[in-house]
């Protein structure tokens, strides 16, 4: 008896290892930076609703500097902000895979659905480039008419 529910307690703490390791992105000063700026931007459109978007669009702002910029989705999914990629804007992504097979829209909505907020990677290619590189994004859920939630992240490499 004991050996099994040493073995369960051994099989329980593999298994949560993957888990754990996928929290989110070592600590770092850009990691604080984007929980900051994304927990900002999702308080300006809990205030204005789908009226704050247009601000979150322009470059060189404290919304969009360098490689870092806030997007948006609705809660269906489909993207109502990408400033760096506005093609992508209008658009349902569901099932779309990254590099590693994650479905990392799917993963960011649902993280920002069930846990409020939270740290999602995935790998796709940076602004520019073609080989994907892996990403890490914070998002936070919002309660504004048609956006579910808003969002930023980083290259850490």
């Amino acid at each position: 008896m004991l050996r099994r529910v040493l073995m369960f307690f051994v099989i329980a703490m593999l298994s949560a290892q993957p888990v754990l390791s996928e929290e989110g992105p070592p600590s770092s000063p850009e990691v604080k930076r984007i929980e900051a700026l994304v927990s900002k931007a999702a308080a300006l459109v809990d205030a204005k609703g789908k009226a704050a978007l247009p601000e979150f669009r322009e470059r060189g702002s404290e919304w969009w500097s360098g490689s870092l910029y806030v997007f948006a989705y609705a809660p269906d999914g489909t993207v109502l902000l990408n400033p760096a990629v506005p093609s992508r804007e209008g658009k349902a992504y569901p099932g779309e895979k990254d590099r590693k097979g994650k479905l990392f829209h799917d993963a960011l909505v649902n993280t920002a659905k069930t846990k409020g907020s939270g740290w999602v990677d995935y790998w796709v290619p940076k602004p520019g480039e073609t080989e994907p590189s892996q990403k890490w994004s914070f998002v936070k859920a919002v309660k504004a008419d048609g956006v579910a939630l808003v969002g930023a992240g980083f290259y850490p490499e």
